[in-house]
């Protein structure tokens, strides 16, 4: 390797023909990559120095970014390499050295069809107003679902779709709908700025990457309320969890309103988690869907959220499904281990009896 724009790029080939989801680059350790979920070496390297690391950095970010990393010890972007791929990076400082995680971005948007979620959460991109959200931890795919919805309303209405992110994952193409997407540090200097100004910008369909302060939860759920259709990821596992983790974003005082206006608003929720797959190389996703009635919204209005899990056992029909009923599906299909259903599992004793329904 003659330069370490080189260096750099050979990893990411390297990552890329692994069909790897990570490449992670640290002092005093060889570049590492994440393929089905797991970490491994990439062979014919050497351990990293900070030399190496920072030059690496460099080639990267412009003096803006240098001084924000200098500052904060910790940065987020994206960036594209021709003929490569597109990437979401974080540096991070630790033990006085940088570090960097890079996780791969495909160029195009997957089709909600192959994503292996329930058809269910289709009926989101019809929707006029109201908020949805997908919940997961980081890398269960929150992000790749949103693109989908989005890139199903950009093919079949006439509407303005404004995402806010940070930063930009997906790059959507104007289709039916005109599709602008703002970047936080780019575009922005807050999500809740940007999407006080969201709402001057007549958009009919807003994305926001992630509420994060009560702030930004606020804004979201006013837009909702006064006709645009708000989509979001929230860092949750579990849908009915993550009403709970809104409303403890804010003061005792604020919270029933807070509730008052998500029984209003929400129309529902995706959690998913990624799960390696034992019949083929790769993950599934194993996915929780709450789509909200009547009675979800009392029982969110009356603060009553640990009896949702109840009316989506029994809402099937309608296109709720519960965790676990889906891990016991991909463990009777032969698609995960029975170990991993139950080390993902919410409610192990209410996986065991989902097994016992076989």
């Amino acid at each position: 390797m003659t330069t370490n724009t080189d260096y750099l790029a050979a990893l990411l080939q390297t990552a890329k023909s692994a069909n790897a989801s990570d490449l992670h680059i640290c002092t005093g350790s060889l570049p590492l990559i994440r393929v089905s979920g797991k970490l491994k070496e990439i062979s014919d390297t050497e351990k990293l120095m900070p030399g190496v690391i920072n030059t690496l950095i460099s080639g990267l970010i412009d003096d803006r970014k240098k001084e924000k990393l200098r500052e904060d010890r910790v940065l987020d972007f994206s960036f594209s390499k021709p003929g490569l791929g597109r990437y979401r990076a974080n540096i991070y400082s630790q033990r006085g050295t940088y570090a960097m995680a890079i996780r791969m971005l495909p160029f195009d948007i997957p089709p909600l069809e192959i994503l292996g979620l329930p058809k269910s959460i289709e009926r989101f991109t019809t929707k006029a107003r109201g908020l949805f959200l997908a919940a997961g931890a980081t890398g269960s795919g929150k992000s790749t679902t949103l693109a989908s919805l989005l890139e199903k309303i950009n093919e079949n209405y006439a509407y303005h779709i404004l995402t806010i992110e940070d930063p930009i994952e997906y790059l959507h193409k104007h289709k039916l709908s005109l599709v602008t997407q703002r970047e936080i540090g780019e575009d922005a200097d807050s999500f809740s700025s940007a999407l006080r100004a969201a709402l001057r910008e007549d958009p009919d369909v807003i994305m926001v990457g992630e509420m994060r302060d009560p702030e930004s939860i606020s804004i979201a759920l006013t837009a909702a309320e006064t006709g645009h259709m708000v989509f979001s990821t929230i860092h949750t596992i579990g849908a009915a969890k993550s009403i709970d983790r809104i409303v403890d974003v804010f003061e005792p005082g604020q919270q029933t309103q807070i509730r008052t206006q998500l029984a209003t608003v929400l129309e529902g929720v995706v959690s998913q988690q990624l799960i390696p797959r034992v019949d083929k190389p790769g993950s599934v996703a194993a996915c929780e869907v709450m789509l909200v009635n009547p009675a979800i919204r009392n029982l969110i209005r009356e603060g009553k959220h640990y009896q949702i899990n109840s009316i989506m056992q029994t809402g099937q029909s309608q296109g709720m499904q519960l965790l676990e009923s889906n891990l016991a599906q991909l463990v009777n299909s032969g698609v995960i281990s029975v170990d991993e259903a139950i080390l993902h599992a919410q409610d192990p004793q209410l996986l065991k009896q989902f097994f016992n329904r076989r």
